[in-house]
């Protein structure tokens, strides 16, 4: 563990943008129907559906690990696009790959129908970012650690609290 105290961000509860969700619904983000108009999709939709993925090192959420945020998202509707730039804890977290790969995963299974998905490491966060960048853009690199069934099965762990999953749904 490179980082034994990690600092832990807590989020001011919008009442206004809690919606009741239905515990019978796959994934939270289809509840809302999502993937069937394109140009309604916000950053606020992304950030729902990743906030909660559970940090392969902590038992802690991307969001109060400050792992992702709102501000780090771009959506550009006209390319289908979505970009998703995550900050490790740490520059040197080891994780930083398995967090990408876990990010690349939910948003691929939520909106792959419209969006290609590009995840980065927010530019000076880590001392490896480049390589870890390089391996997120590769789409066979990225398929063939999804299929290696101990990566995959980190993965699953940390999005199984991310959304209403069920695991049969995780097949890839």
């Amino acid at each position: 563990m490179e980082n034994s105290n990690p600092i832990i961000y807590f989020k001011p509860v919008d009442e206004n943008s809690i919606e009741e969700v239905d515990a019978n619904s796959l994934f939270y983000c289809e509840n809302r129907e999502l993937n069937n108009t394109i140009n309604q999709v916000t950053k606020n939709d992304v950030y729902e559906c990743i906030k909660d993925i559970i940090d392969p090192e902590y038992p802690l959420t991307l969001e109060q690990l400050n792992v992702v945020s709102l501000e780090n998202i771009i959506i550009n509707h006209e390319e289908q696009i979505i970009f998703v730039f995550f900050k490790p804890t740490v520059t040197s977290c080891s994780q930083a790959s398995l967090i990408g790969l876990s990010l690349y995963y939910k948003l691929h299974t939520v909106f792959n129908k419209n969006f290609k998905i590009i995840i980065k490491v927010v530019k000076g966060t880590h001392d490896l970012e480049d390589s870890i960048n390089k391996q997120l853009k590769d789409k066979e690199r990225v398929h063939a650690a999804l299929e290696n069934p101990q990566i995959y099965k980190t993965i699953t762990k940390g999005l199984a609290n991310s959304d209403v999953w069920e695991d049969q749904s995780l097949l890839y």
